[in-house]
């Protein structure tokens, strides 16, 4: 299991609004800001996301490798995964694939893809039989 990821961004406060946004329709909504002068030697700043107590997703100002890395996040259903791509879009992502269903994966997989202001891939994903029915 997944605890964390940290990226490197290169306008870190570009980066908390992007994230910000495509977070809110995904229930992210806890922000942290971590002093690197409280770890050892060398360690960045940090400002973490994260839900439910977690926080899960971190950025850090640095050197980009872009495209090197590919991060889904889980939305609830459809409608999330509709809400958080269009809010990626308003933030200024590049469209990288429109909300629908990825039969290459499955029939049940609905997914957005963007590539954020550094040029990661984001995926936002619902998978129906992850998530108990109600």
């Amino acid at each position: 299991m997944l605890d964390h990821v940290f990226i490197s961004v290169t306008d870190i406060n570009r980066s908390i609004a992007f994230y910000s946004a495509v977070f809110k329709p995904l229930g992210i909504m806890n922000r942290v800001d971590y002093d690197g002068k409280d770890g050892p030697p060398g360690h960045p700043d940090l400002k973490g996301f994260g839900a439910d107590g977690r926080i899960f997703f971190w950025l850090r100002e640095g050197t980009v490798e872009g495209r090197a890395a590919h991060i889904g996040f889980v939305a609830r259903n459809a409608a999330e995964v509709d809400a958080a791509y269009n809010a990626a879009i308003a933030a200024g992502a590049t469209d990288n694939g429109a909300p629908g269903a990825r039969l290459y994966y499955d029939p049940r997989y609905y997914a957005a893809n963007f590539l954020d202001p550094d040029g990661y891939s984001i995926e936002i994903v619902y998978k129906s039989w992850q998530h108990p029915q109600t």
